[in-house]
């Protein structure tokens, strides 16, 4: 059977461009990994069989050539495009969650090079995104499935600003990328030791060590190059201090999760620490619970993300089912690793070094942010949902 394109073949040459050059930068001479379904690395299916079958000196090992291949990544030439898209509905479900634990501690030691490259600015990565059968029926069920992939794919270019009405090329997306650069430099300059969220079933209070910084839109490597590492993205983001959380949250979108949809995630921090997380199911409850618990900083925050109405994605009113969509369409934190960038010496003091990184998203029209800077000061940041600096 022919194969049906989901684009136009230059509206998908434009989207290919905002990956490899406008994000990327990819250059003469350098390595590029693309990680997308691909069997021997991240079919879920092949994981569950993995993970049910297996026998234990399997789980979460690593081949020495698959080893190579990612240190060839985290070096000076080398780059990840990672291309995602939502795989079966609980793929995992019926699997041991200490097997699935183990796996994850097991790959993440074998990986800590990669992503403590990724983390300190030293590796060139970006995740994007391109419609699977099963993603593209959950986010339009009423439709076709060729019908539905193809919307699904429209919906991509817009909010990677890459349709004919956001300009020539990737102009659009690169636009766009610096009007997150301009916010984000705004919020570091105000110096804010705290933050304050409110919202439905939100009262978090988030301290940050002095000089932290706030990243949004492209980011630059500790070699100068220039990299934007999500496509499509609206947030403005800074780590915390992992001890300076207090307060409760309450999830506004439904968390997709290694092949689950959790419901009614929420939870309450002290100290910094999370020491209660409930969700409308205990299993979902636990299988949260044991991604989280893979090491002792998991139950820590390692990043706070301001995105507000004005995100396209958050505009549609629509779930999709995937957190690189869904991050970007409301405010979120995510519990684990924080990034070095967002510190101002080296090494980067106050920051969580976890392994585990999961985003929850926490926003709605509803939510406010407030900056409390050294002296004290009061600053609206988000009001009604929408930005006022």
């Amino acid at each position: 059977m022919a194969h049906e394109p989901l684009l136009p073949p230059e509206s998908l040459a434009r989207y290919a461009d905002a990956i490899v050059d406008a994000s990327l930068g990819i250059g003469e001479g350098d390595s590029l990994v693309v990680q997308g379904v691909d069997v021997v690395t991240a079919d879920p299916l092949v994981m569950r069989a993995r993970l049910l079958h297996g026998a234990d000196d399997a789980i979460g090992s690593l081949s020495p050539w698959s080893r190579r291949r990612w240190r060839e990544v985290a070096g000076p030439r080398g780059a990840l495009a990672a291309i995602i898209g939502e795989g079966e509905a609980g793929y995992l479900d019926g699997v041991p969650p200490e097997r699935i634990a183990t796996d994850y501690s097991r790959m993440a030691k074998h990986l800590a090079f990669l992503r403590r490259a990724q983390l300190n600015m030293r590796a060139r990565w970006t995740i994007a995104a391109w419609p699977t059968d099963h993603w593209a029926g959950q986010v339009y069920p009423k439709l076709k499935p060729l019908t539905a992939k193809r919307r699904l794919a429209g919906d991509l270019l817009r909010f990677c600003r890459l349709t004919d009405e956001d300009g020539k090329g990737t102009s659009g997306w690169t636009k766009h990328l610096r009007t997150l650069d301009r916010r984000s430099a705004r919020l570091t300059k105000l110096g804010l030791a705290r933050l304050e969220l409110r919202g439905p079933g939100t009262e978090l209070d988030v301290g940050f060590v002095t000089g932290t910084r706030w990243l949004g839109g492209p980011e630059t490597l500790v070699d100068g190059q220039t990299v934007a590492s999500n496509m499509p993205t609206e947030e403005v983001f800074t780590s915390p201090h992992p001890r300076a959380t207090s307060g409760t949250f309450r999830c506004t979108f439904p968390l997709s999760f290694r092949g689950r949809l959790i419901h009614g995630l929420r939870g309450e921090f002290s100290n910094g620490r999370l020491v209660r997380l409930e969700a409308d199911s205990d299993d979902d409850r636990d299988f949260v619970a044991a991604y989280i618990d893979t090491d002792r900083m998991g139950r820590r925050l390692g990043e706070v993300a301001l995105v507000d109405v004005s995100s396209r994605i958050g505009q549609t009113g629509r779930i999709y089912y995937n957190t690189l969509l869904d991050e970007n369409a409301a405010a979120h934190i995510a519990f684990g690793s924080g990034f070095g960038g967002t510190r101002s010496e080296t090494p980067a003091r106050g920051l969580n070094r976890s392994v585990t990184h999961l985003d929850v998203m926490i926003g709605s029209p509803e939510l406010e942010a407030t900056g409390v800077n050294a002296r004290g000061r009061r600053i609206p940041l988000i009001r009604e949902g929408a930005w006022r600096i």
